[in-house]
């Protein structure tokens, strides 16, 4: 059985989130923090903080999307309330 994953990434250079979406979650973050992705590159070291499974694609791509969105935000928000506090998140 696969699952394929949405994923926040927080961003220990700038103190923002990085929301993206996965069919292997730690694989992908390790290539986030060797570099290979140029949107986040410079915004290393990264540290996962949230995932979520999903049994179908579509729905794991209608979540990244959803909390790409101003009330997806804040929705995360609300999930990660104390983590962010303790991150000093900065929106």
């Amino acid at each position: 059985m696969s699952f394929y994953y949405t994923y926040v990434l927080f961003s220990e250079q700038d103190h923002k989130l990085y929301i993206g979406f996965t069919s292997d979650v730690f694989k992908r973050v390790a290539e986030h923090n060797a570099g290979l992705n140029t949107s986040t590159a410079p915004r290393r070291p990264l540290t996962l903080i949230y995932f979520e499974g999903h049994l179908v694609k579509e729905d794991a791509l209608r979540r990244e999307s959803y909390f790409k969105t101003s009330s997806g935000k804040r929705t995360l928000q609300i999930i990660l309330k104390q983590t962010l506090l303790d991150l000093r998140y900065q929106q």
